[in-house]
């Protein structure tokens, strides 16, 4: 059972659907990320991916890898896409702000999380990814992006449909990996321009992370 705010977010994204992935077409930022990610892991790893979305690009090549992939999102539209485009890995409908080393059984070998984190509250986040340290193995790695902005969950329309959104600058985001356990190997900044009409310009912050 989700909250009520959950559900709206998830609402969001069900309308949205195939849409999210032609309005941010380019991806290679985050197809590099996951390699970097898949370089590190041993053969056959478990790795999570936080808010999955449609399965494209990262559990896919997660899968063709040889990884052992659990994807979870609140989305039950983009939790089908996601099991048509990667029938490799297997996709359950979870709040991946309440998973919990119980939940997940076996620890996991690393974790992806692109552009997830935004839609909950620094508060959460902030308390989410101390927990997420307890579920990868000792020396594990996450790899995870952001949109750069200075937004602590506010309500803004998003390809066409309501969501509350989060964001932090990039030295201000750095300080909270590292408080959480995470030691930043490498950071990027992208400049991207959505390809769906009225999206404006952003920065996406990606992290390539090792636990301490």
């Amino acid at each position: 059972m989700f909250s009520p705010d959950i559900e709206r977010q998830a609402a969001t994204f069900d309308a949205i659907g195939e849409r999210y992935d032609e309005a941010f077409a380019d991806k290679a930022a985050q197809i590099e990320a996951t390699q970097w990610l898949i370089e590190r892991l041993p053969s056959g790893a478990r790795v999570l991916d936080a808010g999955c979305g449609t399965g494209v690009p990262t559990a896919r090549l997660l899968a063709d890898a040889g990884c052992e992939v659990l994807g979870v999102d609140i989305s039950e539209k983009m939790l089908e896409l996601a099991r048509g485009n990667v029938p490799g890995a297997r996709f359950e409908r979870m709040d991946m702000a309440n998973l919990s080393a119980d939940a997940t059984a076996t620890p996991f070998d690393g974790i992806a999380a692109f552009f997830s984190l935004l839609m909950l509250p620094r508060a959460r986040i902030e308390s989410l990814l101390p927990e997420w340290t307890k579920l990868v193995r000792p020396g594990g790695y996450i790899a995870l992006s952001m949109v750069e902005a200075d937004l602590d969950y506010v309500e803004l329309p998003f390809l066409g449909q309501p969501a509350r959104l989060t964001g932090y600058p990039r030295a201000q985001l750095a300080d909270v990996l590292g408080r959480a356990g995470l030691e930043i190997l490498a950071e990027q900044v992208v400049e991207v321009e959505p390809s769906a009409p009225g999206a404006p310009p952003e920065s996406q912050l990606f992290y390539r992370c090792r636990l301490r």
